[in-house]
């Protein structure tokens, strides 16, 4: 991404933005996220003028309206939660971002969203979690529409996440996110190359640790170039920029590897941040608030100084010892060296954050309450429900006549248009409710309400046309709903890391060991 001075509006040449190469990226993802915890030191300072004009800026979803995720609700004290998503350009459209990392026959192709991470802060601020997606993850891109070109990119299934970037901007990487996880995304912060070293370097350093002596340089020119002693050495500059690019060196060489590179430098760089003392030095301060305003690209409600240090603020509530941050969940897709959501535990994952559950399991018990926004429930008998058989399972067929059943029990409720459809038989584990779009989820929640199903069974899809009852295999006979023991522990496939664990140390590969 071309990172020049804006003045709040979008550029008009709608191609600058998305320029970039098509190699591997770094991870610097971390260094924003970790500046915008804690840039507040000296907040006099983020109020400059220049600095405003610094922050460059883009929408914050391309995909159509309807598509998008519903809105996180409150707690029972009206606070909302906070959904962020953290992106990394591989743009090497300067002369900089070519020096740092990028072959000159990358130049001009369009950037790809090589980091891609969700960024979660509890609703009552007490936890932060963080959500990383390989960058060869295959999944199913929404249609979107380029703001400034008004091109439309149709809709793809099974192709990598790093190519939405391409499609329009970060927006459509947003709009991916909400597609696969139905978590609403409030707002995206971009970077590329050109920041990392600088930034490293105004903090002063950061402290990582591998097992073994690494040199990630192979006889054929991949790696990143990064060599250092085994231990824990204080990496700034190009020798972080290479840290956070390594793939080639760390545990099996994958993308998967180099995000829990990746989540061990942003906790140690948290921890830099929050004891530092240098950090009340204000011209180390104020050459980080200009390297990062100028390296960073955000939505357009995030896109001031002011909006970005009140942000800044809601995120140093949270203690390091109560961020958790995790990979999604993943399988391997074939032959290819990609991969797709591990399906159960992604989505547990997924539900845990949309429910606000925090990942460390250290949660009190919370109490959610329906957005003011949500549309009130039509009156019973004017609500149209379609009720589907899901019951089927990979061991036993359908129950006969279940959605059927389950409809009469809707009509003698009252639910009038509650109707059975027969012809679709699906395998659900649970029973859920499906909506379409947002003036319907009170009808969908008047729906769930009345058979005892709880809220978290009642789901935006784009897959239905009117509010649908699946009858999932957990209801197979009887007239009442008994809801399934929720599970709100993190899949250990997620490979938590706890934000102030300070004994992780990656793992080189002998064949890179010197």
């Amino acid at each position: 991404m071309s990172l020049t001075p804006a003045d709040g509006k979008r550029r008009a040449d709608g191609g600058g933005r998305r320029k970039g190469g098509r190699r591997r990226a770094l991870r610097w993802s971390a260094i924003v996220l970790a500046v915008v915890i804690l840039g507040t030191a000296g907040a006099g300072y983020l109020y400059y003028q220049h600095l405003n004009d610094n922050i460059n800026k883009d929408p914050l979803n391309l995909g159509d309206e309807k598509d998008r995720a519903a809105a996180s609700k409150a707690n029972a004290a009206g606070q909302t939660p906070l959904n962020i998503l953290l992106i990394g350009s591989d743009a090497r459209d300067s002369a900089e971002n070519q020096k740092l990392g990028g072959a000159k026959d990358t130049f001009g192709t369009p950037a790809r969203a090589d980091v891609q991470m969700l960024l979660h802060v509890s609703a009552d601020r007490s936890n932060m979690s963080v959500v990383s997606m390989p960058r060869d993850t295959l999944v199913d891109i929404p249609k979107c529409t380029d703001p400034d070109t008004k091109k439309t990119y149709a809709a793809e299934t099974n192709v990598i996440t790093n190519d939405s970037l391409g499609r329009g901007g970060p927006g459509c990487t947003v709009a991916t996110w909400e597609k696969l996880t139905d978590i609403h995304i409030d707002h995206f912060m971009m970077v590329d190359f050109s920041g990392v070293v600088s930034m490293a370097d105004a903090i002063g350093g950061v402290p990582v640790c591998v097992d073994a002596n690494i040199y990630s340089h192979t006889s054929s020119g991949k790696g990143s170039g990064l060599k250092l002693k085994k231990g824990t050495t204080s990496v700034k500059g190009k020798q972080a920029l290479q840290w956070l690019r390594t793939r080639y060196g760390f545990e099996d060489d994958t993308d998967i590897a180099r995000t829990k590179a990746q989540h061990q430098y942003m906790n140690s760089m948290v921890r830099q941040l929050r004891e530092n003392a240098t950090l009340s030095n204000p011209a180390k301060l104020r050459s980080l608030a200009e390297t990062a305003t100028k390296a960073i690209t955000v939505d357009n409600d995030l896109g001031t100084v002011a909006k970005l240090y009140d942000l800044s603020k809601e995120l140093k509530k949270v203690p390091t010892k109560r961020i958790t941050m995790t990979t999604m969940p993943w399988v391997y897709s074939g032959s290819s060296g990609r991969v797709v959501p591990k399906a159960t535990d992604a989505e547990q994952l997924f539900r845990l954050v949309r429910e606000d559950i925090a990942l460390d399991g250290k949660d009190k018990k919370k109490t959610t309450t329906v957005q003011a926004s949500t549309d009130p429930a039509a009156a019973d008998d004017k609500i149209a429900v379609q009720v589907e058989n899901g019951t089927r399972t990979s061991t036993t067929g359908a129950v006969r006549g279940r959605a059927t059943a389950v409809a009469g029990l809707l009509v003698g409720k009252g639910f009038k248009e509650a109707v059975a459809d027969s012809s679709a038989i699906l395998s659900e584990a649970t029973t859920v409710v499906r909506y379409p779009s947002a003036d319907l989820e009170g009808d969908a929640q008047r729906v769930a309400k009345a058979l005892g199903i709880p809220t978290s069974a009642v789901k935006k899809s784009t897959s239905v046309s009117g509010v649908t009852l699946v009858v999932g295999a957990d209801w197979s006979t009887g007239t009442k709903y008994k809801a399934p023991a929720s599970d709100d522990t993190t899949p250990t496939s997620a490979d938590a890391l706890n934000g102030s664990d300070t004994t992780a140390c990656m793992h080189v590969d002998p064949n890179y060991v010197w």
